[in-house]
């Protein structure tokens, strides 16, 4: 590794790190600058550093302060919150959460179905009420066909945990897929037959301009009437008004939120109301191994980048 008692290191407070795993950094060989709000404009010189792990701290301070900047690692798995375009002109090697997260998102999504196919509010309910009434609505997943949207890690595991209930699996994304978990394919131009054959529709693609607004009127009316559709990856893919519509309207049985196109969710947002919308504030990835994780892939980047510095941007 070169010279890491010269590397200089800003960490935010978007990662809570343990005293051990911040000596583990130190041991290394970097130097440490740490901040805990990066929500606010920070007084600090930002020309020094070289490397930076952090989530929203470019919504709020200029990146072209951090004149010596050569690694971004960013605790999200999403991008969105970055100037893409800058950090590719200047070549500066940027890394995400691939992975980190993956698990407990697959776990909520698969959890979130069960909890509408097993009728699970109705019992609760009932329970509460002291009521002994049995509930012949009941589903299976077996058998059913749903479509994810986006086959990354995200998409693949939550992928996996579907074909253990029988679950026939399309991908959809701009390239097909290298696993055998999936099904089918169908690229993102070709998407119709999925949408109006699938009993579950998942979204996990990220926000680009390509994405955004992408579930429009339009393509929720494919939806079947009895469908449920998921999303845990960001707000803006779906156009909020529509699904609003489309479920008072009965154009589809349930939607599953985390994510919002404003978050927090304001109290007066009808979404809130809406029938058969089951709401979650962005909590889908949390889980008790996240922070070993995600150190793990922080310790692991930022030793091999600045072992090869011929690295570009990832």
């Amino acid at each position: 590794m070169q010279d890491l008692e010269k590397i200089r290191l800003l960490l935010t407070g978007a990662f809570s790190y343990t005293q051990e795993q911040l000596d583990k950094l130190e041991n290394s060989g970097f130097g440490i600058t740490f901040i805990q709000d990066e929500r606010v404009e920070t007084d600090i010189d930002c020309s020094q550093f070289e490397a930076v792990v952090c989530n929203g701290l470019f919504l709020y301070n200029d990146i072209e302060k951090f004149k010596s900047l050569k690694m971004i690692q960013v605790t999200s798995a999403g991008l969105d919150r970055l100037p893409l375009d800058f950090i590719k002109e200047k070549g500066i090697t940027l890394k995400n959460a691939r992975g980190v997260y993956s698990i407990p998102m697959a776990e909520w999504c698969i959890s979130r179905i069960l909890d509408i196919y097993k009728c699970s509010s109705f019992f609760e309910e009932n329970q509460r009420n002291k009521v002994w009434q049995k509930n012949r609505g009941l589903r299976e997943l077996n058998g059913k066909k749903a479509v994810i949207f986006g086959a990354g890690d995200v998409g693949s595991r939550t992928a996996e945990r579907l074909k253990a209930f029988g679950v026939k699996i399309t991908a959809a994304d701009i390239a097909e897929p290298q696993s055998d978990i999936y099904d089918k394919y169908c690229n993102m131009e070709d998407i119709n037959i999925a949408l109006s054959e699938s009993d579950i529709i998942i979204i996990t693609l990220p926000l680009t301009d390509d994405t955004r607004g992408f579930f429009d009127e339009k393509k929720l009316g494919l939806l079947k009437a009895d469908s449920i559709l998921v999303n845990m990856s960001r707000g803006g893919i779906i156009d909020e008004k529509a699904l609003v519509s489309a479920l008072k309207n009965k154009a589809l049985g349930y939607a599953v939120l985390d994510v919002f196109e404003e978050e927090p969710l304001e109290a007066d947002s009808p979404l809130w109301n809406t029938p058969r919308l089951l709401i979650t504030p962005h909590n889908s990835f949390v889980s008790e191994k996240n922070n070993e994780r995600m150190f793990d892939v922080i310790y692991k980047n930022l030793n091999e980048y600045f072992c090869d510095t011929s690295k570009s941007v990832s």
